[in-house]
């Protein structure tokens, strides 16, 4: 027998990403989580500016950047490469189906890793009495 193979498609809490392209904000905002619906809802015009102005940009062929860390990702975004400042420079994030509803800080690190290196002399009793050369 033969088994047929069926591509799903991606979903968020049930809807399709056409169907979530066409939703208001609003309705949108319903299916998130209570702080990113507040914050959605607080920030519609920061949302929209954002929205306007990279859509601007991408149509010239540049990568819209920003300092705005806080901002939900919403269905428009998807498929972009947006600029992420992580407090030192811009870090182009491609922004996917699976990043609805998120924020985009969550992308970028803004702390690097610690990374130890040997100790210096002085550091350890036994190396302090080491010469220098």
């Amino acid at each position: 027998m033969k088994e047929e193979v069926t591509s799903k498609k991606k979903k968020y809490r049930g809807k399709t990403l056409d169907e979530l392209k066409n939703m208001s904000f609003l309705e949108f905002s319903k299916l998130l989580t209570a702080r990113e619906r507040r914050s959605l809802i607080r920030n519609e015009n920061l949302h929209l500016k954002f929205l306007k102005k990279a859509s601007k940009k991408i149509q010239k062929g540049k990568m819209p950047r920003t300092h705005f860390r806080d901002l939900v990702i919403i269905p428009q975004f998807i498929g972009w490469t947006v600029g992420i400042h992580n407090g030192k420079e811009f870090v182009p994030v491609k922004i996917t189906e699976e990043m609805i509803g998120h924020r985009l800080g969550e992308f970028v690190l803004n702390r690097k890793p610690v990374k130890h290196g040997a100790a210096g002399i002085g550091a350890t009793k036994g190396s302090s009495h080491l010469s220098v050369k």
